[in-house]
């Protein structure tokens, strides 16, 4: 059945039921995945994803369903199994005898898309050939691709009491690998990152903003780099992280540590817990005064924008660390409401999600930024007598608290007596969270951030993948232990 939103909004408030609270949220998501390996155009890869799931709140308790059948007979049909549900956790859920308590909001969202025709698939072929041709530059090169991901979406939420918003987003993803291999060495380089940093709201004009024209060659120029550099020397020095490393750091050592429903013991045993705890808002040193943190819905192009998040809470800018205190968490409305039994002061920000039309919102990061300091990157790296800049994540471990982790980039330069020196492979840094962000000296200014994301951002049970925006400058750290890989 088409995704008619007047229609169904109209037939799911026809047979909604008599509860606290029910609502419909309704997603279709259309996408399309081209990529071009070794000069060979892949298949093509189309998908149409389109479903509904049904919330029911009765007394204080919380029942879903889903379904991809739209008709009056599956919305009639959901909505019964999801009111059964409710029903039956009365009396046992996490809300101990309180109704939770979720918005009936009214309006609308649309990424921000220049109007230009779209190129056909045909001439997206033929940019992705093009980009992956220039990077066969030498007969190191063993492999390499082009690729670029766009997918559109529509989502729907209407609650029975008149709560409607409409929400459409446009995403493109460009992607470019290289990997060289010579003597037993293989190093890949990758332009946006390995998780595809250079994801954003909007059409092919993402392509422009990003500099994917001419990507290939540039790319492949520093796989061979890699090649010829020295391992990166072990040491305590001091590390400048460019915004596509700084993605990573902000994604595991803030935005998980931060979940609220991971506070209040959610996933300890699936994902761990976190060395956050709920009186340390207001009060606790994250990290040094320059380190300021935002969740930012409405950031142009990033790429978790939204105005409303699954729950239909508004969403709005908030602080979670300013000048390095720790403020708030990453938590939804009925997170929130948990935790105020805990301490009634706590605040969150709207950001309960799901992934898809499948599953249930749970609180996940979503545009989640450091915001820029003053320091031009001359002046980050003229203050380093002995230091690396590190760029673009290739692994990361953490422990299940989120607090001790390891990190290793793909591409290193040394930094002696204040100038950059030579390209060193093989990068790693170690520290912990709790001490870490307090070591940040250098904050960069707006000539040094970027606005970067990731689509595979994973949490939940079942797993929800789901997009994630991170913003940032590039960030000075000082006294950090360093060490390449093990010959």
């Amino acid at each position: 059945m088409p995704f008619d939103p007047e229609s169904i909004a109209q037939r799911f408030r026809r047979l909604a039921p008599a509860a606290d609270h029910c609502s419909l949220r309704v997603v279709e998501e259309r996408s399309e995945f081209l990529c071009v390996r070794q000069d060979v155009a892949e298949p093509a890869q189309t998908s149409v994803d389109v479903g509904a799931m049904v919330t029911v709140i009765d007394g204080d308790g919380i029942g879903y369903a889903a379904a991809s059948d739209l008709s009056d007979a599956g919305l009639s049909a959901t909505i019964a199994r999801a009111h059964e549900w409710a029903k039956l956790a009365r009396g046992r859920s996490v809300f101990a005898g309180a109704t939770p308590q979720l918005a009936a909001a009214r309006g609308a969202y649309r990424s921000q898309v220049e109007k230009r025709a779209w190129p056909s698939k045909a001439e997206r072929f033929e940019l992705l050939r093009q980009e992956a041709a220039a990077c066969k530059i030498d007969g190191r090169i063993v492999d390499w691709a082009a690729q670029l991901w766009s997918t559109r979406r529509m989502q729907l939420l209407v609650t029975a009491d008149g709560g409607e918003t409409l929400q459409e987003w446009t995403f493109t993803v460009p992607g470019l690998y290289v990997t060289a291999f010579a003597d037993g060495l293989t190093q890949t380089r990758s332009w946006g990152g390995r998780s595809n940093g250079f994801c954003q709201q909007g059409g092919f004009e993402v392509l422009e903003r990003a500099g994917f024209a001419g990507a290939g060659a540039r790319t492949a120029d520093e796989a061979l780099q890699l090649l010829a550099a020295p391992n990166c020397p072990s040491g305590r020095m001091d590390v400048i992280l460019m915004p596509d490393q700084m993605m990573l750091q902000i994604h595991e050592s803030i935005g998980h540590p931060l979940g609220l429903d991971r506070l209040l013991g959610d996933e300890r045993n699936y994902a761990g817990t976190s060395f956050v705890t709920l009186d340390m808002f207001g009060s606790y040193r994250y990290g040094s005064e320059l380190l300021n943190v935002t969740f930012d819905p409405y950031k142009p192009h990033e790429f978790a924008g939204f105005a409303f998040d699954d729950e239909g809470t508004p969403a709005t800018r908030q602080y979670l660390i300013r000048d390095g205190i720790l403020l708030r968490p990453l938590g939804g409305t009925l997170s929130q409401q948990r935790a105020r039994r805990s301490r009634a002061d706590i605040e969150g920000v709207a950001t309960a999600r799901a992934c898809n039309w499948n599953r249930p919102p749970i609180d996940r990061m979503s545009n989640l930024n450091v915001e820029p300091g003053s320091a031009t990157l001359d002046e980050m790296i003229a203050s380093i007598d002995d230091g690396v800049l590190m760029q673009t994540n290739t692994s990361w471990s953490i422990d299940d608290s989120r607090n001790k982790f390891q990190f290793g980039c793909e591409w290193g330069r040394r930094i002696r007596n204040g100038k950059l020196a030579e390209v060193v492979r093989n990068p790693n840094y170690r520290g912990i969270s709790a001490t870490f962000w307090r070591s940040l000296a250098m904050v960069g200014d707006e000539s040094t951030l970027e606005v970067l994301g990731t689509p595979y951002c994973g949490k939940g049970e079942p797993n929800q993948a789901i997009r994630v925006g991170h913003a940032s400058p590039a960030c000075k750290f000082t006294a950090v232990d360093v060490f390449g890989a093990e010959k």
